[in-house]
C-alpha cells in the first residue's frame, strides 16, 4: 500500500482495530468501555470514546465495520485523513452530548453507527462536489431513514441484526455531528 494511501486509510484502520481489540474483551470490555450515565457522572470521561468503539455484539461490530468500510470505498479521495478524524470526533461529541443533555432518559449506549450517520452525510456532500446525483440520493436516503426512526422507530430487521436495541437518537444526533463538520469544512475551503 502506498504511503499516500495508508495515511488516507489510517483514521478508519485505526477505528477498526480499537473495536476489533475491545470486542475480545466481550462483556467485560463492553460493560467498561460503554457509554454510561451514572459512570460519566461518577467522572470516567474515557467512555466518551469508547463508548463509540464497543458493541452489542461480534454481529454488531462486523456490521458497523463492513460500513465504514463501505463508506471509506465510497468517499475515496472525497474525504481526507484530516475530515475522518474531524467528522469521527465532532460526530462522536454530537452524539455524548445530545444524549447527555437531551435524553437523560438513556442509561447507556453502545456502537460506532451514530457516528457513522455523521461520516455518512459529510461523504455525502464530498458527492455533491465530484457527482452531484450520488451526493443528492445519499442525502436524500439518511434523510428519510432518519424521518422512519424518529417518527416509527428503528428500520425493520436492525435490532434483531444488531443483537439488541438500536438507539435513533444517536443516530440523529451523529446526522447533527456530520452537518456542524461540514460546515467547518466548507468554512475551512473557502
Amino acid at each position: 500500500m502506498r504511503r499516500e494511501a495508508l495515511i488516507h486509510w489510517a483514521p478508519v484502520l485505526v477505528m477498526v482495530a480499537l473495536s476489533i481489540l475491545l470486542g475480545l474483551g466481550e462483556e467485560q470490555l463492553r460493560q467498561w468501555g460503554r457509554y454510561d450515565r451514572v459512570a460519566l457522572d461518577a467522572g470516567e470521561f474515557w467512555r466518551l470514546i469508547t463508548g463509540h468503539l464497543v458493541h452489542l455484539s461480534w454481529g454488531h461490530l462486523w456490521l458497523n465495520i463492513a460500513a465504514l468500510v463501505m463508506m471509506a470505498v465510497l468517499f475515496d479521495g472525497l474525504m481526507s485523513a484530516s475530515d475522518w478524524i474531524l467528522a469521527s470526533i465532532i460526530s462522536a461529541a454530537s452524539i455524548d452530548i445530545g444524549l447527555y443533555l437531551l435524553a437523560p432518559d438513556i442509561v447507556w449506549y453502545v456502537g460506532l453507527s451514530g457516528s457513522l450517520h455523521g461520516m455518512m452525510i459529510v461523504g455525502a456532500f464530498g458527492l455533491l462536489r465530484s457527482y452531484p446525483p450520488l451526493g443528492y440520493i445519499l442525502l436524500f436516503g439518511v434523510g428519510v431513514k432518519l424521518i422512519w426512526e424518529q417518527l416509527i422507530g428503528p428500520i425493520p430487521f436492525s435490532e434483531s441484526t444488531s443483537g439488541g436495541p438500536v438507539l435513533v437518537a444517536a443516530h440523529l444526533y451523529g446526522a447533527a455531528g456530520g452537518l456542524i463538520t461540514q460546515i467547518i469544512l466548507k468554512r475551512r475551503r473557502a
